[in-house]
């Protein structure tokens, strides 16, 4: 195994968490909070000192393959949520350090979940911090290390798999270095663009931006108690449900619209039923819940927010979703599981594993009635070799055995059935909002500290699409083979 590069890799991942806390840091310098810019120092300097001590120098052997990947990524994900709770500690923010921890770690796998029933008194460089996490958490940390260093490429892709949501990792350009550049850049520039949408709103230049980051990175904290239901605009609902609907969308496709292959775009597979799904349940939960709001236009809009909050696994309040009828409530518990696309900033299984699931279901009853005939399975026009479809069953088949485990290991701590496979569930899809005691806020206050850290257990297993979790906490993977 290659420690000197696994070393090097958590190195660079702290020394970039670093210079990320340098902004939030300069938010409290404009915004005169000069009780926030010290513990903002301390945190950025006990970043790079340790970020020093793993290395910076890259190994002349700079080769990494799957274990070594896969070990790195997890533990460089763990080390920065450590790192990045110090902030909310040290400024007394969030005065528990488990607690500091799960909001970061609630917003570097943009989950969105939060232990802070009102957030409207802290700090604007702790509230940009808070949301500066989902951005940075929703493309991925790696992805932007990949964007600014050159590793040996050909190995790059086990880093990408490591982190990237999916069942496959889509080549977009010829290097690793490229596909990052190419997909921050859209990333950013969405970003952007829903911010200067929302300045038309009249909300202010702080708002927007933080808003516009928790929705690119699909996290969903918001720096209004009330979330986006404070501000008590349609247009802002409007816009910030569009976007979190783009952010649901596999960035492969937006590129492919840049270089002006849209046939490819409308043939995607994984695109048409996450549009389908969207428009179907909009109408279906708009017309349910018509009579809450006494007007099908307001509920149809309400309806669509709460779809594509849901089904990006976003997650934003602002829509009092637990007052609607039980068919409402079991649509949402869908989309919990669904999620959007792959190779989006959305958590959830991902619509492509779905899809290819079913085919594969389809595929067997169909050998089974008729043993003689040679069937395939093709997913966006390609078919799916038996690698591929193997892994698809282990994922799926792990995902719904950590989920019903660790909704047992919850009930069994004293929560109810509702409450325990709602906040796992939501936890291990990344979406934060859940049913029972969470409810539409996302606040988890109720859980005790131990409750907390195995839910970020969760967060973590479910942003890295559990793999290398279960591959750093193997005892096999540390045998030498």
């Amino acid at each position: 195994m290659n420690y000197k590069m696994i070393r090097y890799i958590i190195g660079m991942i702290l020394m970039a968490e670093s210079a990320f806390m340098v902004l939030p840091m300069l938010v409290s310098v404009i915004y005169g909070e000069y009780e926030v810019i010290m513990p903002f120092v301390y945190s950025i300097a006990a970043a790079f000192c340790t970020a020093s001590i793993f290395g910076l120098k890259k190994p002349k052997y700079d080769l990494v393959f799957a274990r070594e990947s896969y070990i790195a990524v997890a533990a460089g994900w763990i080390l920065v949520s450590v790192f990045g709770a110090m902030p909310f500690y040290l400024s007394g923010a969030i005065p528990s350090l488990i607690d500091a921890v799960f909001e970061t770690v609630s917003g570097f796998t943009t989950t969105g979940a939060t232990i802070l029933e009102t957030v409207e008194h802290l700090p604007k460089g702790i509230l940009f911090w808070r949301a500066f996490t989902h951005w940075i958490g929703g493309m991925g940390i790696i992805m932007f290390l990949m964007m600014l260093t050159q590793m040996s490429e050909g190995h790059t892709l086990y880093i990408m798999r490591a982190e990237v949501p999916g069942p496959s990792v889509g080549k977009i350009a010829p290097k690793s270095s490229s596909n990052a550049h190419i997909l921050y850049g859209i990333y950013t520039g969405l970003t952007i663009l829903e911010a200067v949408l929302l300045l038309f709103s009249g909300m202010g230049v702080f708002d927007a931006v933080t808003t516009a980051m928790s929705t690119a990175g699909t996290g969903g904290f918001s720096v209004r108690d009330a979330g986006i239901a404070a501000y008590n605009s349609a247009y802002v609902e409007w816009v910030v449900a569009i976007f979190m609907l783009i952010f649901g969308v596999n960035f492969n496709l937006y590129f492919l619209m840049l270089i002006g292959k849209f046939k490819i775009v409308f043939k995607s597979e994984e695109l048409r039923v996450f549009l389908a799904m969207v428009a179907v349940c909009t109408v279906v939960m708009g017309v349910n819940s018509a009579e809450y709001y006494g007007d099908l236009g307001v509920a149809i809009r309400k309806a669509f927010f709460q779809t594509t909050a849901t089904i990006s696994t976003t997650g934003f309040g602002g829509v009092e979703f637990m007052n609607w009828p039980m068919l409402c409530h079991s649509i949402i518990l869908i989309l919990l599981f669904t999620g959007a696309c792959a190779g989006s900033t959305a958590g959830g299984i991902k619509l492509s594993r779905i899809i290819m699931t079913f085919k594969m279901l389809r595929k067997e009853s169909h050998r089974l009635a008729h043993p003689h005939e040679v069937t395939t399975i093709k997913f966006e026009g390609k078919f799916v070799d038996k690698e591929t479809r193997s892994f698809i069953m282990v994922y799926m088949s792990a995902f719904f055995v950590i989920l019903a485990v660790s909704s047992i290991t919850v009930m069994v701590m004293g929560h109810d059935y509702e409450t325990a496979f709602s906040a796992v569930l939501s936890c291990l899809n990344n979406v934060g909002p859940a049913l029972g005691d969470v409810g539409h806020s996302g606040v988890y206050n109720m859980f005790n500290g131990a409750e907390k850290l195995f839910l970020s257990l969760l967060m973590l297993t479910g942003r890295l699409e559990i793999f290398p979790i279960l591959i750093l906490f193997m005892p096999s993977t540390w045998r030498r083979h």
